[in-house]
Order: C-alpha cells, then sequence, then structure tokens
C-alpha cells in the first residue's frame, strides 16, 4: 500500500524545481528518485501531475505518492546488546550512542532491528511493520539510552496507547549551551516538518502538532548547564527543537546547534536515562534507568573542571 505526502511550498522555496523540491523535502529520496516518481505521475502540484522541469511558487499543495517499498529481508546479526530487563513480553535494552534504532537508507544494517533479531528469533511483534518489528517507539541515532522492544502485538499495542495516553514516561540528560537561567522550565510549543528545510523538524512548521518538554537545571557550567528533561509529547527530535527554540541548543547537535562549537562530541549530548510503563501483560508499574555513558561522563568532566580553574 503506498502512502502520500502533503506539502506546501513556503515563499523562500519559490522557483525551485520540482525534483529537487521532493529530494529535499523527503529523507532518503535522492533527486533521481524524485524523478522517477515525476515519470511514474506520482506528483501533482494543486491536484495535477506535473514533470520534472516545473518549477514550485509559494503556496502550492505538493503531492507526493510513495509506492510502497520492494520487500527487503532483514537478517539478523549477532551485535551486542546492553541488555537491561527481559521476559516474555518485553525487552529494555541501552541503546548506545551512534547505533540506528532500524534500517532506513543508508543504512540497511548493524541496527537495533538486527541485533533484536538475532537475540529473540520469530519473538517479535509486527506492528511496527516489515522493517520495525519490535520497534515501540525510537531514539535518534546519536541520542544514547533505554529503548524498549516489544515481542508480541498485544505488549506493543498496550505499550503504543501508553505512549499516546501519555502514561509511559520517559526522562532525558542532556548538556546544552549557556547557562540556563531558570531552574525549571516548560517548553510548550508545537513541532511540525521546518518550512525552510524539510528533513529538520521546527516550532511552528508544517503540520505543526502539541509539544512540551519539563526540564529542571542539574549542574552549571561556564558556557553550558546539565538539564534533565521529561516529555510531555513525543514529537520527532523534540528535546532538541525546543531547547533550540528557546535559545540553549544541545551540546554537539550539527543539526539543530550553531555549528561553529567545537565540543569533540560526536552528535548531540542527549542521553534516555530513565523509563517507566505499565507491564502490558500483568498490570505492573515498572521503571528502569541507566548510568550517563561515558561520552557524557567524561564531557561533562571536562566542564567541571574549567570551571574550577
Amino acid at each position: 500500500m503506498s502512502e502520500r505526502e502533503l506539502f506546501e511550498v513556503s515563499p523562500e522555496e519559490a522557483g525551485v524545481r520540482i525534483d529537487g523540491f521532493i529530494s529535499d523535502a523527503l529523507e532518503g529520496i535522492s533527486r533521481s528518485r524524485a524523478q522517477s516518481l515525476l515519470a511514474e505521475g506520482r506528483v501533482q502540484a494543486n491536484g495535477r501531475a506535473v514533470k520534472k522541469n516545473y518549477k514550485v511558487s509559494s503556496g502550492d499543495v505538493i503531492s507526493v505518492e510513495i509506492p510502497e517499498p520492494e520487500a527487503v529481508e532483514l537478517v539478523a546479526q549477532n551485535i551486542p546488546l546492553d541488555i537491561i530487563y527481559e521476559d516474555e513480553s518485553l525487552l529494555v535494552i541501552n541503546k548506545p550512542k551512534g547505533m540506528v534504532v532500524h534500517p532506513a537508507p543508508g543504512h540497511p544494517d548493524g541496527t537495533v532491528v538486527n541485533a533484536v533479531m538475532f537475540h529473540c528469533g520469530a519473538e517479535l511483534s509486527g506492528i511496527g511493520g516489515q522493517l520495525r518489528p519490535g520497534i515501540v517507539h525510537r531514539i535518534d541515532k546519536d541520542t544514547s539510552g533505554l529503548l524498549i522492544v516489544a515481542k508480541d502485538d498485544g505488549a506493543h499495542a498496550a505499550l503504543a496507547a501508553q505512549l499516546k495516553d501519555r502514561s509511559l514516561s520517559r526522562v532525558y540528560d542532556a548538556i546544552v549551551l549557556g547557562r540556563v537561567r531558570d531552574d525549571t522550565g516548560r517548553v510548550d510549543a508545537p513541532i511540525g516538518r521546518s518550512l525552510k528545510d524539510r528533513k529538520k523538524m521546527a516550532v511552528g512548521g508544517a503540520a505543526a502538532r502539541e509539544a512540551a518538554t519539563r526540564y529542571e537545571v542539574v549542574a552549571r557550567y561556564n558556557g553550558y548547564t546539565h538539564i534533565r528533561c521529561r516529555l510531555e509529547t513525543g514529537r520527532t527530535h523534540q528535546i532538541r527543537v525546543h531547547m533550540a527554540y528557546i535559545g540553549h541548543p544541545i551540546a554537539g547537535d550539527a543539526v539543530y546547534g550553531r555549528g561553529r562549537e567545537k565540543t569533540g562530541l560526536e552528535g548531540q549530548c542527549l542521553h534516555a536515562g530513565q523509563i517507566k510503563f505499565i507491564h502490558p501483560r500483568t498490570g505492573e508499574h515498572m521503571e528502569f534507568s541507566c548510568p550517563l555513558p561515558e561520552y557524557f561522563v567524561t564531557f561533562e568532566g571536562r566542564l567541571r573542571r574549567e570551571n574550577d580553574e
């Protein structure tokens, strides 16, 4: 079954060729792939099919039909997993920084899914789809920390419902740029696809949805602050977008950061350290935590030493 993506052209994007617009708007779609979709008649501007030389205008509504991908055979790989908890319904793992959660363009293997398939065999929920078996929620490649994997469809559905009604709680530690003034705070700002860069998210972006993040200060250093964030909603890149929005982007964030920052970090300093949920089978309240990873501790240690000098 194909999917359809809708985009509205912003004034800044006017005059761009349609194949370039699609390539910029859709992650994993190259310009040549966009031209193929155009040739197949899968792209419309304002309800009418267009060719690859069409230049978009401000206010155009672009519709792109994405055909269902060809079957991909996922390969179970013997990749070590840091398993915090496991039973017959689910497992909780501590994902390392740099590991992708599920296969995607550019990352066909070496993911959490490949590793979990080897560990669990056939015991994985199929609700997440062909490329995301067992995956209830995800965290970014360069974000470390706790992730729940469902072994059956019942557990997956129950956990997904908890995500939706917000009874599944997630807490992250982060080091952000600047000295955060208030000891506690809440960012309540809707997040949608950026109108300037379709591969990014932004406050007030296209089809923005409610998003709220609470934070508290753990420690302050020269030019940086260690904060702890609690998600009230679960939008893509939520903490990264919200902290950048209030002027405190996460240290090392190459996408939402300030660019000139020299931290020595490879990606954002963000760790999913705590998770709480109700066990889908027993109804028991479950709570797990994992320590800050080495990269986080090393960076904060450097900040602490510089602060004392």
